[in-house]
């Protein structure tokens, strides 16, 4: 019986070291929606409008696909656009470490987008690929809504939003920078490899799994100190 309270106390203290060490090692990133107010440049004159807008980062490879997702549309159209004539693409600012633009694309609409709606943006995916390494962030850059064969919107922020995504990022053949540590806002991490995905959901089940490796080595610890004492 001795034995065995000294051994679920050490798996106890192994725990608590485990949870310790994910929060110490996990690599810095900060993803949050960010209120975009765009003011658009139309064939009909000016119009605005504010949407939340957040980005994501996958990492494969020495690459990142980037993911810009907005909650809501920033224009409309006086006649119905048929399906498949509206095209979103949209330039995201690269700042911090690093410098430049990715472009992200979206697909064409899925369905008519009635009269005086406002057109729905959706979800713009692009790849970038680090030159530096360092801590990146990116912001939410011009809109273009491509319709009826024409740029029928150029959308400029106009509210000078914050990074919606910042993180680490090693450049091919450099190392990493920045410090480590735990997730902001919202969290998400996206790192150098060791948590390609950001988000919360990714992040957590992320931070669970390197909590486990720790957990599984501290526990093999107490058992060969616990069969030692034995002997």
């Amino acid at each position: 019986m001795p034995n065995r309270k000294r051994t679920a106390g050490a798996l106890t203290a192994a725990m608590t070291v485990a949870g310790a060490t994910v929060l110490l090692t996990a690599p810095a990133a900060h993803a949050a929606v960010v209120d975009v107010n765009y003011a658009c440049e139309t064939k009909i004159g000016p119009k605005g409008a504010v949407s939340p807008v957040d980005i994501t980062a996958v990492k494969s490879g020495g690459s990142y696909t980037i993911t810009m997702s907005f909650q809501k549309g920033v224009s409309d159209s006086p006649i119905e656009l048929p399906k498949g004539v509206m095209t979103p693409r949209a330039d995201i600012v690269v700042g911090g470490a690093d410098s430049g633009k990715v472009q992200v694309k979206g697909v064409p609409n899925t369905a008519a987008i009635p009269p005086n709606t406002p057109i729905s943006i959706g979800r713009l995916t692009g790849t970038y690929t680090p030159k530096k390494s360092g801590k990146v962030t990116f912001t939410a850059g011009v809109l273009t809504v491509h319709a009826l064969g024409m740029d029928a919107a150029v959308c400029t922020p106009k509210n000078n939003p914050k990074p919606a995504l910042e993180l680490d990022v090693t450049a091919a053949g450099g190392s990493g920078g920045g410090d480590s540590g735990g997730s902001g806002d919202s969290g998400g991490s996206g790192g150098t490899g060791t948590l390609p995905k950001t988000g919360p959901l990714d992040s957590a089940v992320a931070l669970g799994t390197l909590g486990g490796t720790v957990l599984l080595t501290g526990a093999a610890g107490v058992l060969w100190l616990t069969r030692r004492t034995a002997h």
